[in-house]
């Protein structure tokens, strides 16, 4: 069912042993069904291609309590640019990623901040109920001279 994924469509970003984060590009294209998140990550990221007249069985799914720790967030970009930064806990800056249009990450782990280098439409899931300010630390960002792309 889940294959290996295109290395060069799908990155995991690490930092001392802990997901950071999961980024799917735009040009990933497998048949069948790739999970990329391991079964205890709160947020499920899969990709999925079948061909035409595929039939997915009626489903629900069954109430099963869970618990939630961290808030776990994935982003879909619709259009333009957005470069994340990665951070640890601390806060300490680690690098950053920039997101084009079809892209979509997984924000499993650590800090992030955003900054929109061409205007953005994008998609935003994560687990509720939201909480406001108790929801989020907020830190100052990376300063743009000490920023480390690949």
């Amino acid at each position: 069912m889940t294959q290996a994924p295109c290395p060069s469509h799908f990155e995991t970003i690490c930092h001392e042993g802990e997901t950071l984060a999961l980024l799917l590009r735009a040009g990933f294209n497998q048949p069948g069904i790739h999970f990329f998140t391991p079964g205890n990550f709160s947020q499920q990221l899969a990709y999925m291609q079948h061909p035409n007249g595929k039939v997915i069985a009626p489903h629900y799914h069954n109430p099963i309590p869970r618990e939630v720790t961290y808030t776990q967030e994935v982003l879909v970009i619709r259009r333009g640019r957005l470069r994340v930064d990665f951070y640890t806990r601390e806060p300490r800056y680690l690098e950053s990623r920039v997101l084009e249009a079809g892209d979509v990450i997984l924000l499993a782990g650590g800090g992030h901040g955003f900054e929109v280098l061409e205007e953005i439409e994008m998609v935003e899931i994560k687990q509720g109920p939201y909480f406001g300010d108790e929801d989020k630390t907020r830190f100052e960002p990376v300063a743009t001279p000490t920023l480390k792309l690949p």
